[in-house]
């Protein structure tokens, strides 16, 4: 049975070195054969939380809130028969289920991250077992010795007898407003969730030390289309269900045969163009461009071209401006309907559906301590001008 997929942002279809293991463009959640999952049993407070028996006990799940130098919160866990807990984090350590690295927008993804703002045990999802709907997730994950510990520095509060806190960084989700799949979704606003699974406004800053106002009417509940932002990386929740009305990879190679299909011509060249499912690193000689201003598809040639800088003239419209070669977004989990690919993101090139450009345009993604902007999915290059995409016009179908 399968729950859901956790999808990173940034790459169309698999990493650029390959998917192997756990490191990989998207993780799939199974029912698993046992439950592994959680839950809140007791606290205590302890005046040396490293040598107290919860922390070293390998086989006891808890979270150590560290008030002062000598005096600690400990929450103990116990066993959930009834639900399956999945982790997410920079770590390669057997816990983690998931190993996210940062994500370098577009051409950098080759380029070495020199310190990660990614917690190594970033989050963990509890999915209940009887009904795969109900998926939480919360923030931070336990480690090897089946610990979570906050430290003095860290953001934490207690309401009554209840302690809860935040991590570092943060993590962050937005629950689209409406059904993703369908198209006709909008965003809605980012929020925090906490190591204890409330929901909080945003923090100032990415890691200031005062947490945001609680929301009580949202939760952390993952619905289909949820961003999960994780500091360095934000992934893309797709329920079962969801995926059930989405198109597979075989629906959108199919949608570029019907493209291909029509001969599509260089109105210059007069040679047939060839969408490619991935830009290949030698561009063929078929291989279409498309001119960012004005959505005239070509093929390469010299005409109209400034010898100083990346603009051409079209020689269909005579619009100046950028040109960029065309290429299918291939990753099906990112798209919010299944209709033709006649607009592209601007200014990488990817194509899509109407419905899904115009979705993932009005979608801030955080970056920085308190930015955001506007990515493609398919390679999170943020996106150019307004609205960030362009509507193409193909010369086919000539026959």
């Amino acid at each position: 049975m399968r729950y859901g997929e956790l999808v990173i942002l940034g790459y169309n279809g698999c990493l650029p070195q390959g998917d192997r293991g756990r490191r990989r463009s998207k993780f799939v959640l199974y029912k698993r054969a046992e439950s592994n999952g959680v839950k809140r049993s007791k606290h205590y407070i302890v005046q040396s939380p490293q040598s107290s028996q919860a922390i070293l006990d390998a086989k006891q799940h808890s979270i150590s809130y560290t008030l002062s130098r000598n005096q600690a919160v400990i929450v103990e866990y116990k066993e959930d028969p009834d639900t399956d807990m999945f982790q997410v984090g920079r770590s390669s350590e057997s816990p983690i289920d998931f190993v996210v690295m940062d994500t370098l927008p577009g051409d950098q993804k080759d380029a070495k991250i020199v310190q990660s703002t990614i917690s190594r045990f970033a989050c963990r999802i509890l999915v209940d077992r009887a009904d795969g709907n109900k998926a939480r997730i919360y923030a931070a994950g336990f480690d090897s010795s089946r610990n979570i510990f906050l430290g003095e520095k860290a953001t934490k509060w207690q309401d009554n007898v209840e302690i809860d806190g935040l991590t570092t960084n943060g993590i962050l989700i937005l629950h689209p407003k409406g059904d993703f799949c369908g198209g006709n979704a909008d965003c809605g606003q980012w929020r925090e969730t906490s190591v204890g699974g409330d929901v909080f406004s945003l923090r100032e800053c990415r890691s200031a030390q005062q947490k945001g106002q609680q929301i009580y009417d949202e939760t952390n509940m993952l619905q289909d289309g949820t961003l999960i932002d994780l500091c360095g990386a934000t992934l893309l929740w797709r329920s079962a269900e969801g995926l059930r009305h989405s198109p597979t990879k075989k629906d959108l190679e199919k949608l570029v045969d019907e493209i291909n299909a029509g001969r599509p011509q260089c109105p210059v060249g007069l040679n047939t163009l060839v969408i490619p499912r991935k830009v290949s690193l030698g561009d063929h000689v078929n291989q279409p461009y498309v001119y960012l201003n004005c959505g005239h598809v070509q093929g390469q040639h010299g005409w109209g071209q400034d010898k100083n800088t990346n603009a051409r003239r079209c020689p269909m419209c005579l619009e100046v401006g950028p040109v960029v070669t065309l290429c299918m977004g291939v990753e099906p989990a990112f798209y919010v309907d299944c209709g033709p690919p006649t607009y592209a993101f601007n200014p990488c090139g990817h194509m899509a559906t109407e419905k899904t450009v115009k979705y993932w345009a009005n979608v801030d993604i955080p970056y920085g301590i308190n930015g955001f902007q506007s990515v493609c999915p398919f390679c999170a290059t943020p996106l150019v001008g307004s609205p960030g995409y362009i509507k193409l016009i193909f010369q086919d179908n000539l026959d």
